[in-house]
């Protein structure tokens, strides 16, 4: 079912066969400031809380356990109020705003609770935009080519991410240890970014104007048969899906390259991921999302294959980040595109952010579990127990996941 409900149907921001809108071009650029902004601040976070503020591997993984799963407590409440008023532009806002006001609040934070707050409040924002800007996206779209709709809005996503840690390194590279000039400058491209949000992105609605869509419709549609097995799959592979943060530190035991240019290891993955974010939504859109979906997968068990080795050196651990790239390219915008189809428009928001909240929480317990592992057995032999796992799990998803596009 595909409904398309535009305020303004002549200035050429709907869906249009073959081409991507207007609507999810300014999308991305959103999310390309939005993301030079946070992946300043994540691109160092790792390497700054281990060394020093002198976090052990346990609570190193609570805190990228709640940066990768507390998003989830506002994914279904962003997606179902975007639903509810048919206006997911303005709750978007809200999260954007969020995480943008996050970023300055980092310069108060010393200590590791105020500093787990404020990765909270910026992980909440996320949360709450994701699912109406991804709803976003699929009303401007046409539903023959989501996949290359979602590719293009990650891929200009990705430009972002690639940026902020380049940014963020020559900061660190012309004054040591400067890290509350990354969190002002963080702040000012966030800034930027809700301002395009709030100025250019039209306010596309979701449902008509006089319409509600009810919590009982909504949790009718995401507790239906049509998402039941994707939700388990996703979160099946979402235990097992083990943070980037845990990757890079592992290949910086290993690696002085990884260890003398820790934040450029962001950078790598980014630009892996930013080529391939279009061809893999094409693939999507013409071989099958679930497809293309679980490949993805066969990418990141790749990655802790060569993450686990004894010795490395630059090769390697380009490998990692191309595959991990691939893993995000095959993966990120593939989901909601997929699960996008498999729900009425009025509630599209709320499956999509169905879909998203497993997976975060099941990469939250991924990252305390994998944290305590590392703790105890250290981090090859953790990859490779969750290496083991996943040959397991991809093969179930598989199953899980045939026909799931036939079901729309």
């Amino acid at each position: 079912m595909y409904v398309t409900i535009r305020d303004r149907p002549a200035d050429g921001i709907g869906p249009t066969a073959g081409k991507v809108s207007a609507t999810v071009l300014l999308l991305g650029t959103v999310s390309l400031l939005t993301d030079v902004s946070s992946e300043m601040v994540a691109s160092v976070l790792p390497l700054y809380l281990t060394a020093a503020v002198g976090l052990s591997p346990v609570a190193y993984g609570f805190l990228d356990g709640v940066y990768q799963g507390v998003s989830a407590f506002l994914r279904i409440a962003g997606g179902y109020a975007g639903d509810r008023g048919g206006q997911p532009k303005w709750v978007a806002v809200v999260g954007y705003g969020a995480s943008a006001i996050s970023r300055i609040a980092m310069l108060a934070a010393t200590g590791f609770a105020a500093i787990t707050a404020v990765v909270t409040a910026d992980r909440l924002g996320k949360g709450l935009r994701t699912a109406p800007r991804d709803a976003l996206i699929a009303e401007a779209s046409d539903p023959a080519t989501l996949g290359r709709a979602f590719g293009v809005h990650r891929a200009l996503d990705t430009i972002g991410a690639a940026l902020g840690p380049l940014v963020a390194f020559a900061l660190l590279w012309s004054v040591p240890g400067s890290y509350d000039s990354i969190f002002v400058v963080s702040f000012a491209f966030a800034v930027v970014g809700v301002a395009v949000l709030v100025l250019f992105v039209p306010n596309l609605r979701t449902t008509a104007p006089s319409a509600r869509t009810g919590l009982r419709r909504v949790l009718r549609e995401v507790g239906g048969r049509r998402l039941r097995r994707p939700l388990i799959a996703a979160g099946l592979l979402g235990l097992l899906t083990v943070g980037d943060g845990f990757l890079y530190l592992a290949l910086q035991e290993r690696d002085d390259v990884a260890a003398v240019y820790f934040p450029l290891l962001y950078v790598g993955t980014n630009i892996a991921y930013l080529a391939l974010a279009v061809p893999m939504g094409r693939l999507a859109d013409r071989f099958g999302r679930a497809r293309v979906l679980v490949a993805g997968h066969g990418a990141l068990l790749a990655c802790y294959l060569l993450g686990a080795l004894p010795s490395g050196g630059p090769g390697l651990t380009l490998a990692v980040l191309l595959l991990l790239g691939v893993f995000y390219a095959a993966t990120d915008g593939v989901l909601p595109a997929l699960v996008s189809r498999l729900v009425p428009a009025e509630t599209r928001g709320s499956g999509i952010a169905a879909a998203q909240t497993v997976v975060v929480l099941a990469r939250f317990a991924s990252s305390l579990t994998f944290g305590v592992l590392w703790a105890v057995r250290g981090p090859a032999v953790s990859l490779l127990l969750f290496a083991a796992f996943l040959v397991v799990a991809i093969p179930v998803a598989a199953w899980m996941l045939r026909g799931a596009e036939a079901a729309r």
